[in-house]
C-alpha cells in the first residue's frame, strides 16, 4: 500500500471618483451637448480618423515619435495604443501627442495584471488564474481599482482588461493564465469585480476576447483559430461571462479574430470581421451599447484574410466602433471615405461610432484635458498600497488541493525534514521563507536510487517545483514523474507547485 501523503499548494507567482465611467444622470445634457458640437464642427476626414487607434511605443527614436505626430496632424487619429518601454518616457510622449490633438486622444495600454505588462518600473500583481484562485472577490476589486488609479495617473483612458475568456482548453496558447480559470461563474464574478474596481476610478474596462477564446487551440497572434461548438455551447458558455459584465456596466469590449463556425457561415472570416457576430450577435441579441474595440488587426488573424486597408473598412463595416492596431492608418482612413462617398457606408452608421468615441472620451473626462505630471510618477505607480495587497492576495491564492492525514500545519513532532527541488525556476525566496520557519535539509539530486535511500532518514520530503516561465504549458516530464511518485510511496510529501496548475494534469501517484 503506498503511503502517498499529496499536498500541493497552487501558487502562479508573477515577479510579479469624480470621472466614473459610467453616465451620471446630472450630466447627460451636457455631454449631449459636448458630443453634438463636436461632431458638428468636424469634417468627415476628421471623423473618420476618430475610429482609428493605432500603436506607439515609447522606446522607439523620434523617426517613429514623427510618424505618430504625423497621423495626429494629418489623420486626426481618435486613439493610440501604448507598448513598450517605461512609465516616464510613456508619460512625456502622451503629453507630447495630446497637444497636437484637435481632440483630445484616447490612450489605451493591455493591462492584465498591472501596467508593468508594458512599462518597468511599474507594479505587477499575480496573473487572473492567480486570482481565480482568491475567495475573496472584494481583493480582485481592490486590485482592478489599484490598477484603474495607475492607469489614470499615467493618462491611460481604456485598459484592454478583463480577459474573461474562460480557459477551457488546458493546451490552450495565448490565453492560460491570463484567464480566471475555466468555471465559467467564477470567470464573471471575478471579472466583474475587477471592472467594477477599475471604472470605479474613471478608466474603461474592456472585456476581450469576444466570443470567447479559451477553448482555441491555436493563437490568432499567428493565425486565425477554430471555434466549432455548437452556438447553444457558446451561448451557455462562452458568452455568460461577457453576458454578466455587460448587465453590471463593462464600458468597452474586443472582438477577436476567430473563426466560429457555428456563428459565421462564411468559410474563414474572422468574427472581428463578421457582421453576424459584431453586429446581429453582440449588438442586437445581446443589446450590448459600450465601445466596440476590434483587436489588433496587424494579427494573422484577421490580417491574412485581407489587405491594409480592406481589413479596417470591413472590421468597421461588420460594426465595430474603433480599429485597433491597423497596419496602414492612411490607407484605411481612404478606404472607409472612398466608401463613405460611394454610400456604402451611411452617415447614421459613421455618426453612430464616432459619437460614441466622443461620448467616452467625455466620460473619461477628456473634454477637460489635463497634461500628465511626471513629478513623482513612479513612486505614486509603486505604492505601499500595492505591496500590502499583493502579499495579501498571494496569501489568498495558495490552495491545497490535498492533505492527507492532516500533515499540514506541520506537527511540531515532525524532526526531519528534507527538501529537493524540481523545474528549471528559482527556489531561493522559497528556501528563505522555509528556514525560519522549519529545519530543513536541502539535498541534491543526484541517481534516484541513491535519493531514495537517503531519503529513509526523513520524517517528510518537501519538493519544490518551480518553473521559470509560468506562462507556459508544460506538464511534469517522465523523469519528474517517476522521481515524485517513487519518493510519495516511501515517504511523507508535500509537493509546492510554483507553475501553471496544467503542470499537474499526469500527475496519479500510482507506481
Amino acid at each position: 500500500m503506498n503511503r502517498v501523503i499529496s499536498i500541493v499548494f497552487l501558487m502562479i507567482i508573477t515577479n510579479s471618483c469624480q470621472n466614473k465611467v459610467k453616465i451620471e444622470e446630472s450630466k447627460i445634457d451636457l455631454k449631449s451637448q459636448w458630443v453634438d458640437s463636436t461632431y458638428s464642427k468636424m469634417t468627415l476626414e476628421e471623423k473618420v480618423g476618430q475610429l482609428f487607434m493605432v500603436a506607439t511605443y515609447s522606446n522607439r527614436d523620434s523617426t517613429h515619435i514623427n510618424s505618430i505626430k504625423n497621423l495626429i496632424k494629418n489623420y486626426h487619429l481618435g486613439g493610440l495604443c501604448f507598448f513598450q518601454n517605461s512609465a516616464i518616457k510613456q508619460a512625456e510622449l502622451t503629453n507630447q501627442y495630446q497637444e497636437i490633438a484637435k481632440i483630445p486622444l484616447l490612450i489605451s495600454i493591455d493591462a492584465e495584471w498591472g501596467l508593468s505588462m508594458r512599462l518597468d518600473s511599474t507594479f505587477r500583481y499575480p496573473y487572473n488564474m492567480t486570482l481565480g484562485a482568491v475567495q475573496n472577490n472584494d481583493l480582485i476589486m481592490q486590485i482592478g481599482q489599484q490598477i484603474g488609479k495607475h492607469c489614470k495617473r499615467l493618462g491611460i483612458h481604456v485598459n484592454f482588461a478583463p480577459v474573461v475568456d474562460i480557459n477551457t482548453n488546458p493546451k490552450n496558447p495565448i490565453i492560460g493564465v491570463r484567464s480566471f480559470g475555466e468555471d465559467k461563474y467564477n470567470v464573471a464574478e471575478k471579472s466583474i469585480a475587477f471592472t467594477k474596481g477599475m471604472q470605479s476610478e474613471g478608466v474603461m474596462a474592456c472585456a476581450k476576447h469576444f466570443p470567447g477564446h479559451g477553448d482555441s487551440s491555436t493563437d490568432s497572434h499567428k493565425t486565425l483559430p477554430t471555434i466549432s461548438f455548437d452556438a447553444q455551447r457558446i451561448d451557455s458558455v462562452e458568452l455568460y461571462p461577457f453576458k454578466q459584465v455587460f448587465e453590471n456596466g463593462m464600458a468597452s469590449v474586443m472582438v477577436a479574430h476567430l473563426n466560429v463556425t457555428s456563428l459565421e457561415s462564411a468559410d474563414g472570416l474572422p468574427s472581428s470581421l463578421s457582421y453576424k457576430i459584431t453586429t446581429e450577435l453582440l449588438k442586437e441579441k445581446l443589446n450590448y451599447k459600450g465601445l466596440i474595440f476590434t483587436d489588433a488587426l496587424n494579427m494573422k488573424g484577421a490580417a491574412d484574410y485581407k489587405k491594409p486597408g480592406d481589413v479596417d473598412l470591413a472590421a468597421f463595416k461588420a460594426g465595430n466602433d474603433v480599429l485597433v492596431f491597423t497596419e496602414n492608418a492612411p490607407k484605411g482612413i481612404s478606404k472607409i471615405i472612398e466608401a463613405y462617398n460611394n454610400n456604402e457606408i451611411t452617415e447614421e452608421r459613421l455618426s453612430h461610432s464616432v459619437k460614441k468615441i466622443l461620448r467616452s472620451k467625455y466620460e473619461v473626462n477628456l473634454n477637460n484635458y489635463e497634461p500628465i505630471e511626471i513629478t513623482n510618477l513612479i513612486q505614486y505607480l509603486n505604492s505601499d498600497i500595492d505591496k500590502s495587497l499583493y502579499n495579501t492576495v498571494i496569501k489568498e491564492a495558495i490552495t491545497v488541493i490535498k492533505n492527507e492525514d492532516a500533515v499540514l500545519p506541520i506537527a511540531d513532532t515532525v524532526k526531519k525534514i528534507a527538501y529537493l527541488n524540481f523545474g528549471d525556476g528559482s527556489n531561493k525566496e522559497f528556501l528563505a521563507a522555509l528556514y525560519p520557519q522549519i529545519e530543513v535539509t536541502k539535498l541534491e539530486r543526484e541517481s534516484l536510487d541513491k535519493t531514495l535511500k537517503d531519503l529513509t532518514k526523513y520524517d517528510i520530503v518537501i519538493i519544490g517545483f518551480h518553473q521559470r516561465n509560468f506562462r507556459k504549458i508544460r506538464q511534469l516530464n517522465n523523469e519528474e514523474l517517476q522521481w515524485i511518485e517513487k519518493i510519495s510511496k516511501n515517504n511523507k510529501v508535500i509537493l509546492d507547485v510554483f507553475a501553471s496548475q496544467y503542470c499537474l494534469a499526469n500527475l496519479t501517484f500510482k507506481i
